[in-house]
């Protein structure tokens, strides 16, 4: 008995804890999706001209999985037709784990 209810409890901090991506459209109008492997994860905004799509939040990921976390963030970009995603503030949490905020844009010019 006592070995579910420990069970339990670790099933349920480590639900509690999952890494999440949350991009929220700002955006009118609607574009195709782009490849997730075709979107750059920029540290400062491009001097390209561009729109901005919507905001990013990622949150809870591992301190070693930066890579995983900007993969995440590249798929939800490019299902609004991003081109890049602009993190513009990183940070660590307790746990350690890592979260960063940013914008998903896309290009507006024809390169």
């Amino acid at each position: 008995m006592k070995f579910k209810f420990l069970t339990a409890i670790a099933i349920a901090l480590s639900i509690a804890s999952c890494a999440t991506v949350d991009v929220t459209k700002t955006a009118k109008g609607h574009y195709d999706a782009t490849n997730p492997n075709d979107v750059e994860i920029l540290k400062t905004r491009p001097t390209r001209p561009y729109i901005e799509l919507g905001t990013i939040t990622a949150a809870d990921f591992p301190i070693t999985a930066t890579a995983t976390m900007h993969n995440e963030i590249r798929a939800k970009a490019a299902a609004l037709g991003a081109n890049a995603a602009v993190l513009t503030e990183e940070g660590v949490m307790p746990g350690p784990r890592k979260w960063a905020t940013g914008v998903a844009i896309r290009y507006t010019d024809s390169k």
